[in-house]
C-alpha cells in the first residue's frame, strides 16, 4: 500500500474520487479538490439517458472527506484556479470530469481538457499522475465482443450518455501525453470500463431500476461489459502509478471477468422475483459492446482480487436488502 505520500486527488467528491481519496488518507497526507456542486447541478450530470440513477446519493460531501481525513478544497477547474494548492505532491489522481451535453461542449473542453493540463503543470515535480479516461476514446467496433485494447484505433466513438465525453476523452489523453514530455513527469493513463461495487455504478443503478420496474436501455444484446471493482482499484494504484512513465504509459482499467449487462439484470431480477426489463436502443457511431482486453493492466497489476459474481451478489444485497440465496 502506498504510504507516507503527499498525494492530490481531483474530482474528490465523486465515486471513485472519494472512495481512493478515503483508502489513501489512512496512511498519507491527501489533498482533495473538486466543485462540490450542489446536488441539483450533480442531478443534472447522471447517466439518465441508461438507466435511473438509484436514490442513494454517488457523490460525497465536504464534510464526510474531511472526516475520513482528507484536506479538501473547492477548486474548479474550467477557471483555472489552483494558486491555493501546494505544488510539492509526490503523487496526483487526476478523476476529475465534468459530463455536459453537446450544447456545453465549450465549457467540457476548459473544464476536463485544459483543466487537466493545468493540474499537471501544477504538479509537475511529482513522482507520478494517474490520469483517468475511459472507453470512450476507442472508435467503435460492430462487434459487440470485441475486446478494446490499447492498439485499438480511436476518435471515432460517440456515447449515449455523455455525448461530449469522446472529444473530451480524447483530448485529455492528449494534453496528459504532452505534459509528460514537456514536464519529464511520469504519467500513466488508464481508460476506464464499468465501475461496480458501490452505488451510482451502472450495476447498481440496473438493481434499482430492476425493483423499481424501470426498463434499463442498453446500446446491444448482448452488451459486454469487463467491470473493475472499487476494491481492485485501491490496490492497483500502487503498481499503476509505478508504471507511468515519460512519455505516458497507457492501459485499460478493467476487470478480468466478462459479463453483460442481460446476464447481470437477469439475475438481479430473478433474485427479486422480478421482471427484468430491458430495452435495445442502439446509438449511432457508440460501440455495440463495451469489452476491454485486461492483458496490459494484468502485465503491471496481476489479477484481479475479486470476481465479478461474488461481488454483483454482495452489492445485489446492500442495494435491495434480499440475500439472492433466499430471493429464490
Amino acid at each position: 500500500m502506498i504510504s507516507d505520500e503527499r498525494i492530490l486527488v481531483t474530482g474528490v467528491s465523486g465515486t471513485i474520487g472519494s472512495a481512493l481519496a478515503r483508502y489513501l488518507a489512512a496512511e498519507n497526507e491527501v489533498w482533495g479538490v473538486a466543485r462540490f456542486a450542489e446536488v441539483a447541478t450533480r442531478e443534472k450530470e447522471t447517466f439518465a439517458a441508461v438507466a435511473t440513477p438509484p436514490p442513494t446519493r454517488a457523490f460525497s460531501t465536504r464534510e464526510e472527506l474531511e472526516a475520513a481525513g482528507v484536506t479538501v478544497r473547492a477548486v474548479d477547474l474550467a477557471a483555472g484556479a489552483l494558486g491555493g494548492l501546494p505544488d510539492d505532491f509526490t503523487y496526483v489522481l487526476h478523476l476529475a470530469w465534468l459530463r455536459a451535453g453537446l450544447d456545453q461542449l465549450e465549457d467540457a473542453f476548459r473544464a476536463n481538457v485544459e483543466g487537466a493540463g493545468l493540474v499537471l503543470q501544477h504538479c509537475r515535480h511529482a513522482k507520478a499522475a494517474l490520469v483517468m479516461s475511459g472507453m470512450g476514446v476507442y472508435s467503435a467496433n460492430d462487434d459487440p465482443w470485441w475486446a478494446y485494447s490499447e492498439r485499438d484505433p480511436v476518435g471515432r466513438g460517440a456515447t449515449a450518455y455523455a455525448p461530449t465525453s469522446p472529444a473530451c476523452k480524447l483530448g485529455l489523453e492528449s494534453v496528459a501525453r504532452f505534459c509528460a514530455r514537456a514536464f519529464d513527469l511520469p504519467v500513466v493513463i488508464t481508460r476506464l470500463n464499468t465501475l461496480t461495487g458501490l452505488a451510482g455504478t451502472f450495476p447498481a443503478m440496473h438493481i434499482d431500476a430492476v425493483m423499481n420496474d424501470r426498463t434499463v436501455v442498453a446500446p446491444s444484446d448482448p452488451t459486454p461489459h469487463t467491470p473493475i471493482h472499487i476494491d481492485d482499484m485501491k490496490w492497483m494504484l500502487e503498481p499503476l502509478l509505478d508504471a507511468a512513465s515519460s512519455p505516458a504509459s497507457i492501459t485499460n482499467w478493467c476487470g478480468d471477468d466478462v459479463t453483460t449487462v442481460q446476464e447481470w439484470v437477469h439475475d438481479a431480477a430473478a433474485w427479486a422475483d422480478r421482471e427484468a426489463k430491458i430495452e435495445v436502443v442502439p446509438v449511432p457511431g457508440s460501440p455495440a459492446g463495451a469489452r476491454s482486453d485486461p492483458t496490459r493492466r494484468r502485465s503491471i497489476t496481476g489479477p484481479c482480487r475479486t470476481n465479478f459474481a461474488d461481488t454483483f451478489r454482495a452489492l445485489f444485497t446492500e442495494v435491495t436488502g434480499i440475500t439472492p440465496s433466499a430471493a429464490g
